[in-house]
């Protein structure tokens, strides 16, 4: 017997519907329901770039299976409000040592090419378990799962069970926002939370490839200004978003906890050929994403931080000029001056000084550190 659900948030949802049993458990399968009269897609051919990927890692997946290699799940952390829950995660093949050996040791040194020298299982079907039911989805063509259920699960850290047939079952952590929490904070990670000197194309393939990654440097004062809005805001969540790849997304999560940032979600994105060219747009993905998040929690206003080396104070910016009820401030923090040439920006976020009104009503905050945007902060109010 189904029982009632709340409504969906606004915008395409991903719900679930009966489709039949699993181990004498109803199963619900994850799909994408349209609120508005939806019409047929065009067939598209997929991207050559895309195709020749696909068939080259089905190759070598072929090859790897035959040695042993198995999947394995990672787990990422995702979010929820009333009803429903954001899940996501990925399948890679990983090796397996042989039986009776001990499981080797993970290095003391984690080159950043780790990251990327993975092989996805594609269109592998998981089971989603979720507040005492199960839910039915694929991978896509990266591996990927992310998708939205309907769970009642109460506010806070939860949890969800991520399985597949050949894989170890996995806890997948969900932060379910408080009915009415009204403030939230969205953050970049390159260059915002982390080092990484992305105006500098060189110097940014050193640190995200070659470079331990324990040797990354945190941002200074940037922990101790989101532990401070954290304390100053119970229950607001913490959002990452960031232009990187679902590769990183393990190195990136031992980055926050080991420099005592506030745990939440990242949101990344696909690495390398998409089903529509050779790169993923990163700015097409932040522009989507917050505005995801502003059909998904309509009511909560979002401090926005970003850095002024790519283009955060432009995506923000028509971020706020769409959703101004969405908007609490923008905190930029602002690069040396040789860096934002070579990046491109500007010394200062549209408007002027370092902290203004623009005619769309945010505010908007610029400094070098996290200490200055506290001060800042402090000096607008906004705390």
């Amino acid at each position: 017997m189904v029982r009632a659900r709340a409504p969906p948030p606004p915008g395409d949802f991903r719900g679930a519907c009966p489709v039949g049993r699993l181990g004498g458990a109803p199963v619900r399968q994850a799909v994408r329901v349209s609120l508005t009269p939806a019409t047929p897609a065009p067939v598209r051919r997929m991207h050559g770039a895309a195709r020749f990927e696909d068939a080259v890692e089905q190759a070598i997946e072929r090859r790897l299976r035959t040695r042993g290699w198995l999947p394995k799940i990672y787990a990422y952390t995702g979010y929820g409000g009333t009803g429903w829950v954001r899940v996501m995660g990925r399948v890679l093949l990983t090796p397996v040592p042989p039986q009776g050996e001990p499981p080797r040791r993970a290095p003391k040194k984690v080159r950043g090419w780790r990251s990327f020298a993975t092989l996805p299982v594609k269109h592998t079907e998981m089971i989603i378990k979720a507040a005492g039911e199960r839910y039915r989805t694929r991978t896509d063509r990266t591996g990927l799962v992310d998708c939205v259920i309907k769970a009642d699960l109460e506010p806070g850290w939860r949890s969800v069970t991520l399985s597949t047939a050949d894989a170890k079952d996995v806890e997948a952590p969900v932060r379910v926002m408080e009915p009415d929490a009204r403030f939230g904070i969205i953050s970049d990670i390159d260059d915002t939370v982390m080092v990484t000197a992305l105006p500098r194309p060189l110097l940014a393939a050193w640190n995200s490839f070659v470079l331990d990654e324990h040797a990354r440097a945190a941002v200074p004062g940037m922990a101790v200004l989101y532990e401070r809005l954290t304390t100053a805001n119970p229950g607001a969540p913490v959002l990452y978003l960031s232009t990187g790849a679902w590769n990183v997304a393990p190195a990136l999560t031992r980055f926050l906890s080991r420099h005592l940032y506030p745990p939440g979600p990242l949101l990344l994105t696909d690495w390398g050929p998409t089903p529509d060219g050779w790169f993923r747009s990163g700015q097409q993905h932040k522009r989507v994403t917050l505005a995801r998040l502003a059909r998904e929690f309509p009511r909560v206003r979002w401090l926005l931080i970003g850095d002024d080396g790519q283009h955060d104070p432009e995506i923000y910016a028509e971020f706020a000029k769409a959703h101004p009820q969405n908007v609490a401030a923008i905190a930029i923090r602002r690069l040396s001056p040789t860096q934002t040439v070579l990046a491109g920006g500007f010394p200062n976020p549209p408007g002027g000084g370092p902290a203004t009104r623009r005619t769309t009503g945010e505010n908007w905050l610029c400094a070098p550190d996290g200490a200055g945007l506290w001060r800042l902060l402090r000096e607008a109010g906004l705390v």
